[in-house]
């Protein structure tokens, strides 16, 4: 747990207002720091998707008093099913502390009442332009022309962070080969279930929303064809129901309602060298240092653990920022690297070919009539990990 108040008197800016930074604010507010939150955009909010939280992100939540409910509908199971929509196999979840499936916006509300609760002062419309670290800490420099000083800045302002660079140099993503279409539409008030399809070279994840009002819909495809990175590059419909046309099943049906849908390409960034600066001024989290492939749900769950271990760590070793900060570093670092390698493995998983598909998906069905507990458990040092122990 975190040390109430070992942190009264001291001071921490924040740079971005998403998972990983209100997270963090909200933790290092209840061990008695002050908090400033710098946020670029005009308001906290975000653009319309879906994600899962599991019971190692949901511990995060619960030991900084949020109640998931609050986010999100508990998941009951993940079923994978071929591209005709067969059943290969069901995941049961267990219910405590549950997996959660959550609209990204409902997630992010959550995060800023708990964290203006907190005390938490969040700045909007601040652009960071330039940071320079000084013996004393470092200065903040905005498109506006304001600065900002703090004797530490903690750096969760995501993929195109202003700190990394300056703790790392310029990073260099790679495209996989996978673009990645997103899409809402209107719920079925089916169960609060996580369907995967799978077929060759592609595969489609939908799961319901909002007590089932909406449905969630993220496809992949295997491509040479470069897209944008990012999440907000619009494409046409016919065209995401162009590639997934040989899907059965549910799918074609869903398709048919995509009004609106969005298109990024999926690059793999290296995990950061360097998460701190050395000398407890300056630290990553969340994307800012492991941006991560979406086929393990973990993006989110890594940012709310790294902003409690940030938390925990700084309140342990309040006295000594740099060694709060290399401990913090030491910890998180392995197991992110970890849970990064298995995401990138799992996408080849998803798209198998030729006489391998149903091959493996007879394995599945098999191990699963056998030892039906057996897929979950293989990812039980992910789930069952609690960074607030």
């Amino acid at each position: 747990m975190i040390a109430r108040d070992a942190l009264a008197g001291r001071r921490a800016l924040v740079l971005g207002a998403g998972v990983a930074g209100l997270t963090a604010a909200t933790a290092l507010r209840q061990a008695g720091a002050s908090i400033d939150i710098l946020e670029q955009a005009p308001a906290i909010s975000e653009v319309g998707a879906g994600l899962q939280l599991s019971p190692n992100g949901v511990r995060v939540l619960r030991a900084l008093g949020i109640d998931p409910a609050e986010a999100g509908d508990r998941s009951e199971a993940v079923e994978l099913r071929d591209q005709a929509g067969r059943l290969v196999t069901r995941l049961d979840l267990p219910p405590d502390p549950g997996f959660y499936l959550c609209h990204r916006a409902d997630l992010i509300g959550t995060l800023e009442r708990a964290a203006r609760r907190a005390d938490a002062h969040v700045q909007l419309l601040q652009t960071v332009r330039r940071i320079d670290l000084h013996p004393e800490g470092a200065e903040i420099t905005t498109a506006v022309g304001s600065t900002h000083h703090a004797p530490l800045v903690i750096g969760a302002d995501g993929l195109h962070s202003a700190l990394r660079p300056v703790l790392n140099g310029a990073a260099d993503p790679f495209f996989t080969g996978q673009v990645a279409w997103r899409a809402l539409i209107p719920g079925d008030g089916g169960a609060p279930v996580a369907q995967v399809f799978m077929g060759p070279g592609r595969h489609l994840v939908s799961y319901p929303l909002r007590g089932g009002a909406l449905r969630n819909i993220v496809a992949v495809q295997e491509r040479a064809t470069w897209a944008a990175e990012g999440w907000n590059h619009p494409d046409d419909p016919e065209v995401l129901q162009q590639v997934f046309s040989a899907f059965g099943g549910p799918v074609p049906h869903w398709l048919a309602q995509v009004r609106e849908v969005y298109l990024w390409g999926l690059f793999r960034h290296p995990v950061a060298d360097r998460w701190t600066d050395g000398q407890g001024r300056a630290a990553l989290l969340g994307d800012a240092a492991h941006p991560t492939l979406p086929f393990m749900a973990q993006g989110a769950n890594m940012a709310l653990e790294d902003a409690f271990s940030l938390a925990r760590n700084l309140a342990a070793r309040a006295a000594d920022p740099a060694a709060a900060l290399a401990r913090y570093a030491a910890e998180r670092a392995p197991r992110v690297r970890a849970v990064v390698a298995k995401a990138n493995a799992n996408a080849r998983n998803y798209h198998l070919r030729g006489p391998v598909a149903p091959l493996a998906h007879g394995v599945l069905r098999l191990a699963s009539a056998v030892a039906p507990g057996a897929a979950l458990n293989r990812y039980a040092w992910i789930y069952d990990y609690d960074v607030t122990a």
